[in-house]
């Protein structure tokens, strides 16, 4: 039995999908989706320890606009599609900077200048 709820299930997928829609790149491969399955994984980590017990009311999507450079540093960090919720965009920025240190990211998720240039969609609960 999986771990992952439907709601991380479609982050995952959503964060692969987004990950891989530049034209000029392939399906990422068993590493890369690791990878970015370890980082959604470290995003909701954070935000769970970061936050009180949830009320219930709908899930918001913020989408988070990160570079990370070839030794898993971030370099960038913004929100790239507000919730409409400002507290919930700050919510998602913090959850995306509280990854703590990151692993090289696969080569095949490195675009031409050698970053990993990723628009994660980070699901909160209000």
């Amino acid at each position: 039995m999986s771990s992952f709820t439907p709601a991380r299930r479609t982050l995952v997928l959503g964060l692969l999908l987004i990950a891989c829609a530049a034209p000029v790149r392939a399906m990422p491969g068993p590493a890369a989706r690791a990878w970015l399955s370890d980082l959604v994984t470290r995003i909701d980590a954070a935000d769970r320890a970061g936050r009180r017990a949830v009320s219930g009311r709908p899930i918001r999507t913020v989408v988070v606009h990160v570079e990370i450079a070839a030794d898993g540093a971030m370099q960038r960090i913004e929100i790239e599609r507000s919730s409409g919720a400002p507290d919930l965009d700050q919510r998602a920025l913090r959850a995306v900077r509280g990854v703590g240190p990151l692993s090289a990211p696969p080569v095949s998720l490195l675009g031409h200048t050698g970053v990993a240039d990723l628009s994660i969609p980070v699901e909160l609960m209000r």
